[in-house]
């Protein structure tokens, strides 16, 4: 006899972790590597653009990590929401949601025939009809409530991992404009090859992806290092 076994699907979970991973990395890569570069055009100690450096890490991953939890928390409770929503209308207005259903279904090409019976099977029972709602007018998964916590840990440590990055070239050198040149050097490599795979894994492409995120550092550390040499202290 063969037994089957529900096959556990990963997509979700994998897709946010991903996507978290991404939204770490992309801004712990370029923010400290701006920062950095702005104060390597106003000091002339490594120190302290390690110290500050180092200061802006630990902040932004905190942030990045809070805001990571909060957005989360506020798809948990706006699912809840519209779920609760969902239940009032189907107890109140049932006729109307009932057409809706039926309006659904004919969208998805079924025949009359088959939907009168879809219909009824639907909705003979209220919470397969909510979800066939939630999924199917709103757009509305329901997300995993673990997530959130989850996300926060994972952009955060994105986060400082990036950071630390373009950082690591001011422990190995002995002054703030040489430091800058071989965190550069680091960076813009780091930035190519994390926007090559990043366009790769989303279908988009990859050669121009790797510049457009190796072109926006460039583009951020240049402005920071600009506007702090114009008010680098005599």
């Amino acid at each position: 006899m063969n037994h089957t076994h529900p096959h556990p699907e990963e997509h979700l979970t994998s897709s946010a972790m991903l996507q978290d991973i991404v939204i770490g990395l992309s801004d712990g890569l370029t923010v400290p590597f701006a920062l950095a570069a702005g104060l390597s055009g106003a000091v002339q100690s490594s120190g302290l653009v390690i110290t500050a450096g180092l200061a802006e890490i630990v902040a932004g991953s905190i942030a990045m990590g809070l805001g990571g939890y909060l957005a989360g928390r506020t798809e948990v409770e706006h699912y809840a929401a519209e779920l609760q929503r969902e239940y009032q209308e189907v107890a109140e207005v049932p006729q109307v949601e009932q057409a809706e259903v039926d309006e659904l279904l004919a969208e998805m090409g079924l025949s009359e025939h088959t939907r009168a019976l879809a219909l009824q099977e639907l909705t003979a029972d209220r919470d397969q009809w909510v979800r066939f709602m939630m999924k199917y007018e709103l757009g509305l998964e329901k997300p995993d409530p673990r997530q959130a916590p989850k996300s926060a840990v994972t952009i955060s440590a994105a986060y400082a991992v990036g950071g630390l990055i373009p950082l690591s070239a001011y422990f190995l050198t002995a002054t703030p404009t040489e430091g800058l040149l071989w965190s550069a050097v680091i960076t813009l490599v780091c930035l190519c090859v994390f926007g090559y795979l990043k366009s790769r894994m989303t279908g988009q492409p990859p050669v121009w992806g790797a510049l457009k995120m190796a072109g926006t550092g460039a583009l951020a550390a240049g402005a920071a290092f600009l506007v702090a040499r114009q008010f680098e202290a005599p």
